[in-house]
């Protein structure tokens, strides 16, 4: 299932089943509170977070800017550097999301260099395409 919602994230959806669960065995499913604040605005990312079920509000110098759900994404810099986040993403509704924190995303690199050399250029060329927004 895992796998599944992997392959409609756009920086994964390139690679194989075969890398997606390798990619899947370094992420960790987790149940969120509503309310719970997952990531803030000014605070350095660590993870990358993929909504499974839920949905958050993305707020941006104190304006609401966005509401992600379920297949929707956010953080997604954090596994490349550690830089500021550029949002604060709060739970609106009880969530379900999947995360992979930078270090995980890291291990790839040593254990799968094309699947991390892969996903790195996707998210670059994200990165180059898009204005930050979402955390």
């Amino acid at each position: 299932m895992l796998r599944a919602e992997l392959k409609d994230v756009p920086f994964f959806s390139s690679l194989s089943k075969r890398d997606l669960t390798t990619v899947a065995q370094q992420m960790e499913e987790i149940d969120i509170p509503e309310g719970k604040e997952l990531v803030r605005e000014g605070d350095f990312g660590h993870e990358f977070f993929l909504i499974v079920d839920g949905t958050a509000e993305v707020v941006r110098g104190g304006a609401r800017i966005a509401e992600r759900g379920p297949g929707e994404f956010f953080g997604e810099m954090a596994l490349l550097d550690e830089e500021r986040r550029t949002a604060t993403v709060t739970a609106k509704s009880p969530m379900r999301v999947l995360v992979m924190t930078r270090q995980n995303f890291r291990a790839l690199d040593g254990t799968a260099p094309e699947i991390h050399a892969t996903v790195a250029e996707a998210i670059e060329a994200r990165r180059a395409a898009t204005p930050a927004a979402g955390g």
